[in-house]
């Protein structure tokens, strides 16, 4: 399916997440400086704490919503929302508000993401889903890539001028959304979704979540995303604790005398800057490549090549050897993504894909909570065992996938 193909909603979409995942990680990684700053390194921990619970909920209820209203007002509702906090920010009255409105920015994210994944879904057939899903997912590596790079500068020198810049981006995008994007719910869903009161429709979402986590097979699948999840966060946590405390300055390149030396910061820099790389230029290949693979294979294949890859790099202190195995788990997890979205969108029923959208989002918010278990299990064991324990979280990830293809419904038997 050729981007010139795509539906009028989708690419005006995509043009609007590319721009806003730019000017996200312009300021999301040096917030928790900020704060810290503000109020304390203690008191800036606890509070960092708060945004990942509220998102859970907003997840949920953006999905039950989505459902319920309808994709493109939920999805209207959270960029007028993230553009009004925005603006807030961008006054900085105080740091209180400013923690306040980075909340409302982070709220309205949650709210808007599983309504957007959901009309993606809508929009594309089966064939397509996966490439369509793999663009989206380069859209936001982009941003990912040459944000920090750009917020090291702008964040700390034109913080103003930046957040007021996210403002206007933001409320360009929602005005875009409100005359440009169409509806997707389906009809089905329209009939069933006729508004009650406040009360009953609060009954009515937990009630219907509460069925989508007694489904056997959808917990599985919870339960497998999150340790592979635990897995994928270990680029951010253990794995700068390892390249810190135990990679040595090196030469990278060293001919006749003449040598290019890395600290390990350096090195961690480099072996990012490479994970960063391959995600922008490897998602959309990668998942073609494999398009002939069911999504068991997929899921199977990405845990183990990216545990595989963390393993050994606890095996090594050499930077080229690093950058090798660096290769082998970025590979892994360019793999999951689409596939993981693309999954969800044909095992929920077409009627209920907000609400699964939301409930899958669980394995990403309980597993980057719990991923931090292992700098302080590195606190009593070696790198070997800890590296050791993160290939174990993908081995038992795989071991779930195989059984949650054994598991799922007859109804659902073509997914994968």
């Amino acid at each position: 399916m050729h981007w010139r193909s795509w539906d009028l909603n989708l690419k005006t979409r995509l043009i609007g997440e590319t721009l806003f995942h730019t000017l996200f990680w312009m300021y999301f990684p040096f917030i928790t400086l900020y704060f810290s700053a503000a109020f304390g390194k203690h008191v800036a921990g606890m509070l960092m704490s708060v945004p990942p619970l509220l998102g859970i909920l907003g997840n949920l209820t953006g999905g039950f919503l989505a459902d319920r209203i309808g994709r493109r007002p939920v999805m209207l509702m959270g960029a007028f929302l993230q553009s009004g906090m925005f603006a807030l920010f961008a006054c900085s009255l105080s740091p209180w508000t400013d923690y306040l409105a980075f909340i409302g920015i982070g709220v309205g994210g949650s709210l808007y993401s599983p309504a957007s994944s959901a009309m993606v879904a809508d929009l594309t057939t089966d064939k397509d889903r996966r490439l369509v899903f793999a663009t989206f997912v380069t859209a936001t590596n982009i941003g990912a890539v040459f944000g920090p790079a750009l917020g090291s500068i702008f964040f700390f020198h034109y913080r103003s001028g930046l957040l007021w810049t996210c403002t206007l981006v933001t409320l360009l995008y929602a005005v875009a959304i409100l005359f440009i994007v169409k509806e997707t719910l389906p009809a089905r869903a329209m009939r069933e979704g006729e508004p009650t009161g406040f009360a009953s429709a609060l009954k009515e979402q937990w009630r219907n979540y509460g069925v989508i986590f007694r489904d056997r097979a959808f917990a599985t699948y919870i339960v497998a995303g999150i340790l592979v999840t635990i897995a994928f966060m270990q680029l951010d946590l253990y794995l700068a604790v390892y390249v810190k405390e135990f990679v040595p300055t090196q030469a990278l390149i060293a001919v006749s005398g003449w040598s290019v030396s890395l600290t390990s910061a350096e090195v961690f820099g480099l072996i990012l800057g490479l994970n960063g790389l391959m995600f922008v230029l490897g998602s959309v290949p990668v998942t073609k490549w494999f398009e002939r693979w069911s999504d068991r294979d997929m899921f199977i294949l990405s845990a183990l090549l990216f545990g595989m890859g963390m393993f050994l790099v606890g095996l090594t202190t050499n930077v080229w050897l690093l950058l090798c195995f660096m290769i082998v788990l970025t590979v892994g997890e360019v793999l999951r993504s689409p596939v993981a979205q693309g999954f969800v969108s044909k095992y929920a029923p077409e009627e209920a894909r907000g609400r699964y959208m939301g409930a899958s989002s669980l394995q990403f918010s309980i597993g980057r909570f719990l991923a931090p278990l292992t700098v302080i299990l590195s606190e009593w064991l070696p790198p070997s065992g800890v590296f050791g324990f993160i290939f174990l979280c993908t081995i038992v990830s795989a071991v779930l996938y195989v059984k949650l293809f054994r598991i799922i419904p007859a109804r659902y038997a073509d997914v994968g």
